[in-house]
């Protein structure tokens, strides 16, 4: 559904002068400073996918977004949506794509809410009963009734973003293309976003690409994770592929019932795990799972006394992704 071959994207600014007249003298000058962006960038997308595209501030995130849906040409490589190309055929491409950007809104500031779904669906070819159709099932899903005829100015963050994800599903996209949807939000109005999107790609087979610095946005959403970093494709696969690649430990808290015997650890440690914090009836031990099975583990543990309860915690997903940036 999304294929991007060989991306790349390089800016070129020019170099500021200093001293006396140097306003005057950048604007005659031939100097210029050139960024690569986004270094040769490939992958595929497959229809129905609900795909994370995370890295830090600067990576490329918002302009890989951009060369995709066509806002930005590339320097070199191309971009397929469906077998369109977006920066050729713009018309075919913008029918298939919706596009979401967190920090600019596609609605007209001054107008109300309902004036703005009006143009939209001009522009897009939408005919009226299939707008007033899918208005209604957003309206009941996102609880647009509450500011349909507030003017976009007027609107809280979280509304704005209820409103801007409508519209981009007005002239019911394939592709729905999201950047930072869910920034500044509340721990509310994130959750009916994420309920939102969970309903397009799951019920309505919708294939969307998500960028965010909110990893549980990552980890409720997303079934595949991409990360950029300096310009580069650095990993592509499962969450649980990258948990288990940067070989975060696994705390495991087991309680006895009863009295338990600890064995003598050598500070080399004797076993491939390490024992964390003992008290009276519970110790925690951490483990590289790479390294040893929950099996061996508990077997081992079993032996130190009779378990009554165990309970398992996997590393903070915020933290797997500090350790690969």
């Amino acid at each position: 559904m999304i294929e991007a071959r060989q991306l790349r994207k390089e800016f070129r600014t020019p170099v500021v002068k200093k001293g006396r007249w140097a306003g005057v003298r950048a604007l005659f000058s031939s100097e210029y400073v050139h960024k690569e962006a986004v270094k040769e960038i490939g992958f595929q997308i497959k229809r129905g996918e609900f795909v994370g595209y995370i890295g830090p501030n600067g990576a490329g995130k918002s302009t890989t977004i951009k060369m995709l849906t066509g806002i930005l040409h590339p320097t070199s490589g191309e971009v397929l949506l469906g077998g369109i190309n977006p920066h050729k055929d713009r018309r075919r491409a913008v029918q298939r794509l919706g596009v979401v950007f967190g920090q600019r809104s596609q609605l007209w500031w001054d107008l109300p809410v309902k004036d703005s779904y009006d143009i939209l669906s001009r522009m897009y070819g939408v005919k009226p009963s299939e707008q007033q159709q899918r208005l209604d099932q957003f309206a009941a899903l996102l609880d647009l009734q509450e500011f349909w005829e507030t003017p976009v100015r007027k609107l809280s963050l979280g509304q704005r973003m209820r409103a801007d994800l409508a519209a981009a599903m007005l002239h019911d996209p394939e592709l729905l293309f999201l950047d930072e949807p869910t920034i500044g939000l509340d721990v509310n109005a994130k959750r009916n976003i994420r309920s939102f999107l969970k309903l397009l790609n799951e019920e309505f087979g919708k294939t969307i690409l998500l960028t965010t610095h909110d990893m549980d946005d990552i980890e409720q959403l997303c079934g595949r994770v991409m990360v950029i970093n300096h310009g580069e494709l650095t990993y592509d696969g499962t969450t649980r592929q990258l948990r288990d690649q940067i070989g975060l430990p696994t705390l495991i808290r087991v309680t006895y019932r009863g009295e338990y015997r600890l064995p003598v650890l050598t500070p080399e440690g004797r076993y491939p795990f390490r024992l964390t914090e003992q008290k009276h009836d519970r110790i925690t031990v951490e483990a590289n799972r790479k390294e040893i099975s929950t099996m061996d583990i508990l077997r081992e543990l079993g032996s130190w006394g009779e378990i009554e309860d165990v309970v398992m915690e996997e590393p903070d997903f915020e933290e797997v992704i500090h350790r690969i940036y």
